[in-house]
């Protein structure tokens, strides 16, 4: 018997009332000179760290009260970098551009953004109809509506921020002709495209996201796909196919409403052409 409870006792992953403690998530922030790694503990003991109440959460499609801290304070002073967009990473592939000007508006009464913080002791609830929450960092913005924040540019599972070039300087194939007027369609529709589709879908092999396939190779989007099809699978893509583990959860009118989605398709056709 003793040999057996030796052999028992060997075999077991960790010691008898010893807990297996997992990798504890960091947040990884790039702006400027180096990178700094922060833990949930590190952001939640900082002295601006505050109960930060949300009326329109995209996660949970309701109010939320979540502990935060401002994303300025992290970041610093924006008039000093040499970059005009922050990239936010997420460790699901999704990989959102914001641009600063958007950051820095909540100096001047736009958008506040923060970095919401889950911890073990305080989990946050299944977003609706998955199995897990945005956490552990998720980046939440206060009065959302003053700036107008599109639900692509709430980045949940959030694992690093870097300050990069604008998409359109990273990856030249993104742009439009410098010959189009500037209220064209193409050229509008190129803006909504980096907002609202760029953090999944890659155009042409620029960008950084993979969740979603590429919508300019090896064919593009409006080369097989109908108008009316491509416009329903924008806007429910459920309605249109369905595949296991779908992503994609659709653009109402609010998000984009249908003269901006006349753009967008507007933009994919050129590019195209392109």
């Amino acid at each position: 018997m003793r040999i057996l409870l030796v052999l028992f006792l060997l075999a077991l992953p960790f010691p008898l009332g010893q807990q297996v403690n997992a990798k504890e998530a960091t947040l990884t922030i790039s702006f400027g000179a180096g990178a700094k790694v922060y833990r949930a503990a590190d952001l939640l003991a900082r002295t601006d760290a505050a109960d930060v109440t949300i009326k329109h959460d995209i996660a949970y499609k309701r109010p939320m009260i979540y502990r935060a801290v401002p994303l300025l304070d992290l970041l610093g002073d924006l008039d000093k970098v040499p970059f005009d967009t922050l990239e936010a990473q997420a460790t699901d592939g999704f990989v959102s551009q914001i641009p600063l000007a958007l950051v820095s508006k909540a100096r001047d009464g736009g958008a506040v953004p923060w970095i919401a913080i889950e911890t073990a002791k305080k989990p946050w609830p299944d977003m609706p109809g998955r199995s897990f929450s945005p956490g552990p960092f998720f980046m939440i913005w206060q009065h959302a509506e003053r700036s107008g924040v599109g639900p692509e540019q709430w980045p949940y599972a959030l694992a690093q921020l870097s300050g990069v070039q604008s998409p359109f300087k990273r990856w030249p194939q993104l742009a439009v002709a410098a010959s189009l007027p500037a209220d064209a369609p193409e050229r509008r529709g190129a803006k909504g495209f980096i907002k609202n589709c760029l953090s999944c879908h890659r155009l042409n092999g620029a960008g950084e996201g993979d969740m979603g396939p590429d919508l300019d190779k090896p064919m593009n989007a409006t080369e097989y796909m109908t108008p009316v099809g491509l416009r329903r699978l924008i806007r429910d893509p459920a309605s249109v196919r369905t595949w296991p583990n779908q992503v994609m959860q659709g653009f109402d009118k609010s998000v984009i409403p249908d003269n901006e989605l006349d753009d967008l398709i507007a933009y994919l056709k050129y590019i195209a052409r392109k």
